[in-house]
């Protein structure tokens, strides 16, 4: 696939087909895990894996606040729980090799969060290479969501990315139409040499 196809792939898709994801490439969707940037190799990233019809559907309740109509998490076969552990990089950033006159950096962002937006694009551009379409939806109920899955106390939920393979009106053309139309002008994104 030439690099322009996989950017006019990239969507967030609502709307999947109910065929189940084979393990293998499930399996090779997760392992980009060890390939996502890490600011100094932190390694911060988790990754918590749903394919279990009935805890997709519980995940899809935990979303309810923020996202109107929440069926759509439950459909898609997969379901990749982002997450990330902080102090992941304040231990890599408080070894020798790290330190700033004897302590640890003042973060000048909070590089975990920059970090699992890029695991974020890796795994939706290797579900992509699949020939599988991803959404993404936050989860406000993240305290319901930490005891269903029985997630650790310090990894904290970035969100939860869908995974399947794309129903027939995954994109309806009326959609991209009206998206494309809001576009805004290059320009008003991209400057060269000084603002």
């Amino acid at each position: 696939m030439e690099f322009q196809d996989v950017l006019a792939a990239r969507r967030m898709v609502r709307r999947y087909r109910t065929d189940p994801v084979p393990p293998e490439t499930v399996e090779r969707i997760a392992r980009v895990v060890r390939r996502a940037p890490s600011a100094g190799f932190s390694q911060g990233h988790r990754l918590l894996v749903v394919t279990d019809p009935a805890t997709r559907a519980r995940v899809a309740e935990c979303a309810e606040e923020f996202h109107y109509e929440t069926e759509w998490i439950s459909v898609a076969p997969v379901l990749m729980v982002l997450g990330v552990r902080e102090d992941d990089y304040h231990d890599r950033y408080t070894q020798p090799d790290k330190l700033q006159d004897g302590k640890e950096m003042d973060w000048p962002a909070p590089y975990w969060w920059v970090d699992a937006g890029a695991f974020l694009t890796l795994i939706q551009l290797s579900a992509i290479d699949a020939g599988l379409a991803t959404g993404f939806a936050t989860v406000p109920r993240g305290e319901e969501l930490r005891a269903l899955l029985g997630l650790p106390a310090d990894i904290a939920v970035v969100g939860v990315v869908t995974v399947g393979y794309p129903a027939e009106d995954a994109v309806r053309p009326a959609d991209t139409a009206r998206l494309r139309s809001m576009r805004k002008p290059l320009e008003d994104l991209v400057r060269y040499e000084s603002w």
